[in-house]
């Protein structure tokens, strides 16, 4: 057996994944995908307390990992929030 110099096949074109994983973005909306929920609210302090809580009642933190993902006081007295948790499974 010849042993010579070993040459590596080229690289195959990588065109079409992009195109894949471009469209697969496109349909998602180019978001998280880590299999969570989320909704954004802006809404006065009080209301922002009732909206989380309604949240907790609903999906508890236990079964659906629900959770206040980030927050920030705005003018006017008024908290932008975003709650985060696993969908239901109906």
């Amino acid at each position: 057996m010849a042993s010579g110099p070993r040459t590596m096949p080229p690289r195959p074109p990588l065109d079409g994944l992009r195109r894949r994983l471009e469209q697969g973005r496109a349909q998602t909306g180019g978001g998280p995908r880590d299999g969570f929920v989320r909704e954004s609210f802006n809404l006065p302090r009080i209301d922002a307390r009732a909206k989380a809580r309604e949240w907790f009642d609903r999906w508890p933190k236990q079964a659906y990992w629900t959770t206040i993902e980030s927050w920030a006081e705005r003018p006017g007295d008024r908290i932008e929030f975003t709650m985060r948790r696993l969908p239901s499974a109906d």
